[in-house]
Order: structure tokens, then C-alpha cells, then sequence
């Protein structure tokens, strides 16, 4: 695999969010060893980057990732993140309390945490979860800073922030990455953000670059899902939202057939298209999906075709349910 630059991070061209395989979808972490097999053919395909999160289980996805990378530590780059957990110091069992929060001592006890349970001395790409409006984001990136100073972390990055807020924290200590959602579900990016990065040298890592599996094509109604999938409650998986989407679909499908690729892979190529500083992390836990999702890095796909994908309407529903912690 060709790799790609965040900032000066250099990582293989498409990533892999390992979310699922512990946490919100049907079926989470039902099988570890899967997903480890999953994880090693990852390497062996030239995937390096690899996303995590203390809030991802919680806590179970990052010893998943430990077990999975133990011998290969060094072939990697491990992102994970804190901000969706509230710590208190000295706690003797780690938290569940899913809040928001960046206080300091919450975030020495959550990077602590994470090194304990990645089993390494230092993380690579360590992200500001979600942005607190409680504690200024310059203290949040002077904090992080030390840690940069300690050897515990290499490099910052943010999720889900504004362009005003990646403008305050930069000016404290470089950003590396901004993690948000991005694809033809999610144009959100687009405009001020995406123009704030590029001008500042900052890498843009989209999650959920599928439309939460939306674009493969395989969900074909609502009640594919289980009762206890999380996608139940999003608002474009309602059933009118779900029916208008489908065009979206459909669209996708048509330009796979005219390239000799899958929904996936053109979803994955037109992202790629936008930009040499985006790395999708698409997730998923089974092999065969992995090689797809890799195979997109491959995909060309036309002028024309790139057109009449960024030409798609807006899905119809909002990301989340509730959208109020997104993008401060």
C-alpha cells in the first residue's frame, strides 16, 4: 500500500477503525479472534494506522488491540483517544461515567489508562475526543504538549472540531489530525474545516467513511439491523430518512458497476480523490471486508464519475440523535 502524510505522521493510505469489533454494532466483540485475524491481515496488506478509544467498549477495544499488535508494535501507528470518559484521580476502577470531559486530572488518569491497557510506553496519535466546552482548548493542548515532552505521546489530534477551535489549539503546539465524520453520507468537512486544515498543514482522518455501512449497499431496509444496534436510533436510518437515502445508494451502485469495483470501494476512492492529506479508517472485523476496503486504494475512478458523486444530495436526518457536542 502507498502511504500518505498527517501533517508529518507518515501512514498507510487507508486505515482501520477497530470501533466495532468491541462496541455499538450487532454482534461488538463476539468473536476476538476474528477480529485479530482481521487486525494481522491489516498489517500484512500495509495498513499501519490503527484507531482506538478508551470510550470504545469502554476500555475493551484497546486490550483487544493490545493482544492483537503485541508482536508487531513497532510495524504500527496506534490512535486512541480520551475526552468521553470523566476520571477522577486514583481511582481504583476505571470509570464508566460516559461525560464529556477534558479536566486535567481526568486526562492523566484516561492517557495512563491507555498505556496501561495498549501495553506500550507511548502512543502515536493520541486525540481530544470530543472538544469540552468546559476547559479552554488551550489548556487542553498545553497539557497534551507536556505529554508530547514526556515521550507518552507523538503527536495531537482532535475530533469533531470547529475551525475556530483547530485554529487555537494549533497556535499552542502543531496538530497532526483532525478526526471527523467525512463521506458522501457526511460533506460536513467541506468548506471552512477542510480549508482551516489544508492551510495549516493538518491531516484529515475520516471516520465512518461508509455512512455507518450505509454505503456498501447491504443494508437494504431498517429492520436489517438488530434491536440492539446503535444505527437504530440514528436519525437517517428512520424509515423515511432510510427510503430518501436510498438514492444516495443507488447512485453509488451505479458508478461500482461502471468501474468493476463494489459501493465500498467507490465510496473509499472518491474520498481518497479529495485529497492526498485524508486517511479513511473504514472498520470492520471480518477479513474478507478488509480487503475490499484496502482493494479502494486501487480504484480509479473517472472525472465524470468523481463529478457525479460529489453531486449527490445531502442525506436526508441528521448524523446523531443528538448533535449538540459536535463541532465546537
Amino acid at each position: 500500500m502507498q502511504t500518505r502524510k498527517l501533517a508529518d505522521l507518515e501512514v498507510g493510505t487507508i486505515g482501520l477503525g477497530t470501533m466495532g469489533m468491541s462496541a455499538f454494532y450487532t454482534g461488538a466483540g463476539s468473536d476476538d479472534a476474528e477480529s485479530i485475524r482481521t487486525i494481522h491481515r491489516a498489517i500484512d496488506l500495509g495498513v499501519t494506522l490503527f484507531d482506538t478509544a478508551e470510550a470504545y467498549g469502554p476500555y475493551t477495544n484497546e486490550d483487544l488491540l493490545r493482544r492483537a499488535l503485541a508482536e508487531r508494535r513497532h510495524d504500527v501507528v496506534i490512535a486512541t483517544k480520551f475526552g468521553l470518559i470523566t476520571h477522577e484521580p486514583g481511582e481504583t476502577e476505571p470509570s464508566t461515567e460516559r461525560r464529556i470531559s477534558s479536566a486535567p486530572e481526568s486526562v492523566r488518569v484516561a492517557l495512563e489508562g491507555s498505556l496501561r491497557r495498549l501495553g506500550t510506553d507511548h502512543i502515536d496519535l493520541y486525540y481530544q475526543h470530543r472538544v469540552d466546552p468546559d476547559v479552554p482548548i488551550e489548556d487542553v493542548i498545553g497539557q497534551l504538549a507536556g505529554f508530547v515532552q514526556e515521550g507518552k505521546i507523538r503527536h495531537i489530534g482532535l475530533s469533531e472540531a470547529s475551525a475556530a477551535t483547530i485554529r487555537r489549539a494549533h497556535a499552542v503546539h502543531p496538530i497532526t489530525a483532525l478526526q471527523s465524520e467525512y463521506s458522501l453520507w457526511t460533506r460536513d468537512p467541506e468548506g471552512e474545516v477542510l480549508d482551516t486544515l489544508r492551510e495549516l498543514g493538518i491531516g484529515l482522518v475520516p471516520y465512518s467513511p461508509l455512512g455507518r455501512g450505509f454505503l456498501t449497499g447491504a443494508i437494504t431496509k431498517p429492520s436489517d439491523l438488530d434491536s440492539d444496534d446503535f444505527r437504530r436510533a440514528n436519525p437517517r436510518f428512520q424509515e423515511e430518512a432510510f427510503a430518501e437515502n436510498m438514492r444516495i445508494v443507488d447512485a453509488v451502485k451505479d458508478i461500482a458497476t461502471e468501474a468493476g469495483g463494489t459501493p465500498a470501494q467507490v465510496a473509499l476512492a472518491w474520498l481518497l480523490a479529495q485529497g492526498d492529506d485524508i486517511v479513511p479508517i473504514p472498520g470492520t472485523k471480518r477479513v474478507s471486508r478488509l480487503e475490499e476496503n484496502v482493494g479502494a486504494a486501487s480504484l480509479t475512478l473517472s472525472a465524470d464519475q468523481l463529478s457525479r458523486l460529489s453531486a449527490l444530495p445531502v442525506p436526508t436526518g441528521d448524523r446523531y440523535p443528538d448533535m449538540s457536542p459536535i463541532g465546537r
